[in-house]
């Protein structure tokens, strides 16, 4: 960590997705001396190649705009790079990184044979008109296109990177490249895309908490439930909990967050997708058309966040990377929390996360409760060479059994090294035995 450190300086993001992961290794390089010698670490947290390009475009008033753009490709030994894209003025190198190396072990886990990687820009599509946002799409994928491939590189959505931005580049890569290839995944149903994938990160997310909760002999059904987030992973993490007999009483955006100590029913969430999939408003709305709920603006100036203090069974963070602090965890565990399974990628800091292990709170990481994207990704892409389009009930299926073979694999490993029911060792253990075995079987590469 200090080499890495001194050669990462200014990448905290990524620094600490590596140091979480190295946390859970020394039992397993202690048993394993074979990863020691073949220098699988070292090799591991260095990317294959890192791509970074200017993104030049003009916006509606015909003003030139130039933007940084990235795909980190980490890690190919199970296979093609594999992630998604992510627009968002936030985005530089070291969150990258971070989300590249935490894809190699989610995607690791999903027993997929799919490698790691992740890219980006800080583009920020809110705010812009749609003509804009294809001229920015254009534009990136004029230069990305030479570095993806079916049996290269598939990249995805992520935060900033959805439907419509899926569509846009992939018709600049068909027309480039001239094929119709699967290159990217979630794409439209109707030309290639796959049932279930907008659903499948909140939706597994979802299932991989149920299996959690299993293992208490518990189900959703009376769970109070703190949802963060209201965009994709939210709102179809949202969906699930409702179908499964949980009750929902947040959700929050950059404004700030609602409460709505009734929940969120079905007939609340459709006007939650209309208000952020079509008019692309703000959660506070919601406290208009609802009464009983309540809305609680962002105040910068606190250090924790008041909507991890509400009285609840069941949290999950679905928004963005350490929204959840020590404050925030405390509070959590104080009101009785009995469970917290990740929809975002490291959404909980480290300080957070030794707080929830101490105090035995079923806490499902990251790379492992929300690798339900990644896996419909994958299962698209197996359509896609096939030409095929499995039925709805087929791919959720499959889903559910990815999930719930992801949180046997994390169980058996954790208990194998002596720490039972830790899912943060068991998930960063199994997924990083696979890739480190495919290493050393594919020699110094």
């Amino acid at each position: 960590m200090a080499e890495l450190q001194a050669k990462n300086p200014d990448q905290p993001e990524f620094l600490q997705a590596v140091q979480e992961v190295v946390n859970s290794l020394a039992v397993v390089l202690k048993k394993r001396p074979e990863y020691r010698r073949a220098k699988v670490l070292e090799r591991m947290v260095v990317p294959e190649r890192v791509i970074m390009f200017r993104v030049p475009w003009v916006d509606g008033k015909g003003e030139t705009q130039v933007n940084q753009g990235y795909r980190v490709e980490f890690s190919s030994s199970l296979g093609p790079y594999k992630g998604g894209l992510r627009f968002h003025p936030s985005v530089n190198l070291s969150i990258l990184k971070f989300l590249g190396f935490e894809q190699i072990f989610k995607n690791s886990l999903t027993t997929l044979p799919i490698g790691g990687g992740k890219g980006g820009s800080d583009f920020d599509p809110k705010g812009k008109s749609n003509q804009e946002v294809m001229t920015f799409c254009k534009s990136f994928m004029s230069e990305l296109f030479r570095h993806i491939g079916h049996n290269t590189d598939i990249p995805a959505g992520d935060i900033g990177v959805g439907g419509r931005e899926i569509g846009y580049l992939f018709g600049q890569y068909k027309r480039i490249a001239n094929q119709f290839t699967g290159v990217l995944t979630g794409k439209g149903f109707n030309w290639g895309g796959s049932h279930i994938r907008p659903e499948a990160t909140g939706f597994g997310t979802a299932y991989f908490a149920a299996a959690m909760l299993e293992t208490q002999g518990q189900t959703f059904e009376g769970k109070t439930c703190l949802v963060s987030g209201a965009g994709n992973v939210a709102q179809y993490i949202t969906e699930k909990i409702i179908e499964l007999g949980g009750k929902v009483v947040t959700l929050s955006d950059s404004s700030g967050f609602i409460h709505d100590p009734d929940g969120v029913d079905r007939q609340k969430l459709n006007w939650i997708m209309d208000l952020k999939n079509v008019r692309r408003g703000r959660i506070e709305e919601y406290t208009e058309s609802f009464k009983g709920s309540s809305f609680t603006g962002t105040d910068p100036t606190l250090r924790y966040n008041p909507m991890w203090d509400i009285q609840a069974d069941c949290a999950f963070p679905c928004a963005t990377q350490n929204e959840i602090n020590d404050k925030d965890a405390k509070h959590l565990i104080k009101n009785g929390i009995k469970i917290v399974a990740e929809g975002a990628n490291m959404p909980s800091s480290s300080e957070a996360v030794d707080l929830f292990l101490e105090h035995h709170i079923l806490y499902g990481p990251g790379k492992a409760a929300n690798a339900g994207g990644v896996a419909v990704s994958a299962l698209e892409m197996a359509q896609n060479s096939a030409r095929f389009h499995w039925p709805r009930e087929e791919v959720d299926r499959r889903l559910q059994q990815i999930m719930r073979q992801i949180h046997e694999t994390c169980s058996q490993a954790a208990e194998s090294y002596g720490t039972p029911g830790n899912y943060v060792n068991g998930a960063n253990i199994a997924g990083f035995s696979k890739v480190a075995d495919a290493m050393i079987d594919q020699g110094v590469v």
